[in-house]
């Protein structure tokens, strides 16, 4: 793919954890992302799980979420490295950081210095409360930004504790964000000529990616609440449906939804079932051209579900998509890490990439880019860097091996 989006802006990466996936996207689609670490590397190289290749160690996390960035060593302690980073900033155009508020004003390095230094710099900021406000200078993992987002309150069983998904997810919606933010302040460059701070709360951006939860209260006069695998708010009465089923190998995705969402799929599954001598009295009575799911009581509910939740039980996944699509009905199973793997869909659309065949190790097979354009996939085009991989390739004339730069 010769012609990226990005392909003429520069990116300086110098974020922890929290903001590595804005810069992994900006270089997905083409940006020229160079990743600063500290001397010695990054702490999150060392996370677990790991990538074991000749008795070395790799982080995943560290593999996963700085593919495609060429990667740097600078000590922004010493006034070397800060002057070396001022430099870089000349000719960059986007810069995104994860410090502490403030952090990087004290060190001459804030959006107003180096805003003097480029006035076309982009400059973005991620952490986990935002630039302002009394909780701005709070520290926070994940499963504090979780909890804080109300992420966790709609997580769990309906009786259960609260809950967050296990893999740390609150730094990927922040770096989303923070690209999404990126790419929208270089549109306005192009008419205004001038730069902007963008300032990514994660706190924000994961309570935006709950999507309905905001505008539940103004949609249903109900608060949304903790479910498990059923769904909530769908009837006046209170009532929950039911959302995932077991089956024989896993679970499937199915919702008894009314009017014309679910007019044809009601009917499909009625039919399926008959022919499987699985029919039920509860079903046969509804007339599914003008049932509605709103003025359902819990019993109603029940009836209906039980003798769909004993004849979903009795397949496998496999079958139920392949007759489910035959029948044009709603619903998919519900797929585990194995399931995407080997997914036939993902392969067909060249979706895993095979990546560093020359490093020690051999070659990681990666997820490929988020979109195909003209028929290409976007390319993973290097590894996650190794330690100050670049640095020669980088600061060329800037620097003439400073150990105490880089």
């Amino acid at each position: 793919m010769p012609d990226m989006f990005l392909s003429p802006y520069r990116v300086l990466d110098v974020t922890g954890p929290l903001g590595f996936l804005a810069g992994r996207i900006l270089a997905d689609l083409g940006a020229d992302v160079i990743k600063v670490e500290a001397p010695g590397g990054d702490l999150s190289r060392r996370w677990p799980p790991v990538h074991e290749h000749h008795g070395g160690r790799q982080s995943l996390y560290w593999l996963a979420f700085n593919a495609n960035k060429r990667g740097i060593t600078l000590d922004l302690e010493a006034a070397n490295g800060r002057f070396v980073l001022r430099e870089l900033v000349r000719s960059a155009d986007v810069l995104v950081e994860s410090f502490p508020p403030g952090y990087l004003a004290q060190h001459q390095l804030g959006y107003e210095q180096l805003h003097h230094e480029n006035p076309r710099l982009v400059f973005v900021s991620i952490t986990p409360y935002g630039q302002n406000g009394g909780h701005s200078g709070y520290p926070a993992s994940d499963i504090e930004i979780m909890a804080a987002s109300g992420a966790m309150s709609l997580a769990g069983e309906a009786d259960g504790e609260p809950m967050r998904v296990s893999v740390p997810q609150a730094a990927q919606w922040a770096g989303s964000e923070a690209a999404m933010g990126a790419l929208t302040a270089l549109v306005y460059r192009t008419q205004s000529g001038r730069g902007q701070w963008v300032d990514v709360s994660a706190q924000a951006a994961v309570l935006a990616a709950l999507a309905h939860a905001p505008v539940f209260w103004d949609l249903n006069r109900v608060n949304p609440e903790r479910a498990g695998v059923y769904i909530t708010g769908r009837s006046v009465s209170g009532a929950r449906m039911r959302a995932f089923w077991p089956c024989q190998d896993g679970w499937i995705n199915f919702i008894v939804y009314g009017g014309s969402a679910g007019r044809h799929t009601n009917q499909q599954l009625v039919a399926w079932m008959e022919e499987r001598g699985m029919g039920a009295d509860a079903l046969r009575r509804i007339d599914w051209r003008r049932f509605t799911v709103p003025e359902l009581t819990q019993e109603q509910v029940d009836a209906i579900e039980a003798p769909i939740g004993a004849f979903l039980a009795t397949l496998t996944k496999q079958e139920f998509l392949e007759e489910a699509m035959a029948r044009q009905m709603l619903g998919y199973p519900v797929s585990s890490a194995e399931d995407i793997h080997r997914d036939p869909q993902l392969d067909a659309r060249a979706f895993w990439q095979q990546v560093g065949g020359g490093r020690p190790g051999g070659a990681i097979r990666y997820p490929g880019g988020f979109a195909v354009v003209d028929g290409e996939r976007l390319p993973i085009r290097r590894p996650a860097p190794e330690v100050g991989e670049h640095n020669d390739e980088v600061y060329g004339h800037l620097v003439h091996d400073s150990p105490t730069v880089v």
